[in-house]
């Protein structure tokens, strides 16, 4: 480990892109600098980083990018941008020595793993404390899914892309948000980023409009007058306003969520419990904890009792990507 180097971490996203740039001091990182950028303002990841260093000097020892999208031998289509990213390029484009792509939910998985009590809500106050697998999962602009494998001795981050499975309805009300997915995506495969994400708040708050649950509020229509972003108004006028249509669209947003999170502690078989990251779940915490949450996710029939005694974790701390990103960075100069 090469005390003094200089790393580059980056949280790379539909929405926004965070790079920061670090010391290693011993085996501790110190962040110099930070920066966001609008993804969409960018035709790949290169200009951003070009962006970020401009002239700086020395060039950093070595780059680790969480990117949404699956990553393959160095390279990434993203899933919710028009990007190809490789290793090669950047390192090519920027004199970076060593640079790596992780997928988004990979590194953030690292992330949740190193934060303090502190930035971590229990949701379940039956939780017994065990070790091993920990699945995580996250809603933002996209729904990511990964696992914390426990070898016995240690964790390790595995990527998936367990968002983009079939979402399964377990109520009428689910069904007919189902069918209502499948109408506006012209398919039979509808899956939980449809829901379980930005975007997904507005299709499920558009499904329960257009079944009459409740009116648009004049203040919901002022704020897309704004050019506010739809999930975002949804979240805000459910929490502080108390909006009908968006109280209720929130309460079948966590209740899915809940459900998937089930479902993907079972898939890891996660005895160390739950970790949930993503920019929605903390946000609208309030929703998190009223209970909607953990009744879907411990409503699992024969394996209820069991899911009942999973720790499950919403994590406060919104830059767990880039720390895993960055934690992923030290390793590449060891």
């Amino acid at each position: 480990m090469k005390t003094g180097a200089l790393l580059l971490a980056g949280d790379i996203g539909g929405t926004k892109t965070k790079l920061a740039l670090y010391n290693l001091v011993g085996d501790r990182l110190e962040i110099l600098r930070e920066d966001v950028y609008k993804s969409i303002h960018y035709d790949g990841l290169g200009g951003i980083v070009i962006e970020f260093l401009g002239d700086s000097n020395p060039v950093p020892n070595a780059a680790c990018f969480g990117i949404a999208g699956p990553v393959s031998d160095g390279q990434c289509r993203t899933t919710n941008l028009p990007w190809f990213v490789e290793e090669t390029e950047i390192s090519n484009q920027t004199g970076i020595p060593i640079v790596r792509l992780l997928n988004d939910l990979q590194a953030m998985a690292i992330g949740l793993s190193k934060l303090p009590p502190e930035e971590l809500v229990e949701l379940n106050p039956d939780a017994q404390t065990a070790v091993g697998n920990i699945a995580v999962i996250a809603a933002g602009t996209g729904c990511g899914e990964a696992m914390l494998y426990w070898d016995g001795k240690m964790h390790h981050a595995i990527a998936t892309e367990g968002g983009h499975t079939d979402f399964a309805p377990n109520t009428r009300e689910q069904e007919g948000l189902l069918r209502s997915l499948r109408i506006k995506f012209g398919g039979g495969h509808v899956s939980y980023e449809r829901i379980l994400s930005g975007s997904g708040l507005y299709n499920t708050y558009q499904y329960l409009a257009e079944e009459r649950v409740a009116p648009e509020s004049p203040s919901f229509r002022e704020a897309m007058l704004d050019g506010e972003d739809p999930g975002k108004i949804i979240g805000r006028l459910a929490l502080e306003e108390n909006d009908p249509l968006c109280r209720e669209t929130l309460r079948l947003f966590v209740r899915v969520y809940g459900a998937e999170a089930g479902n993907w502690a079972l898939k890891s078989l996660a005895h160390g419990g739950v970790l949930i990251g993503g920019g929605i779940a903390a946000k609208i915490l309030p929703a998190i904890t009223n209970g909607d949450f953990m009744a879907s996710f411990r409503d699992k029939g024969r394996f209820s009792d069991w899911m009942s005694t999973l720790s499950v974790k919403v994590a406060l701390n919104q830059d767990a990507g880039l720390l895993g990103a960055a934690q992923h960075a030290v390793k590449l100069i060891a």
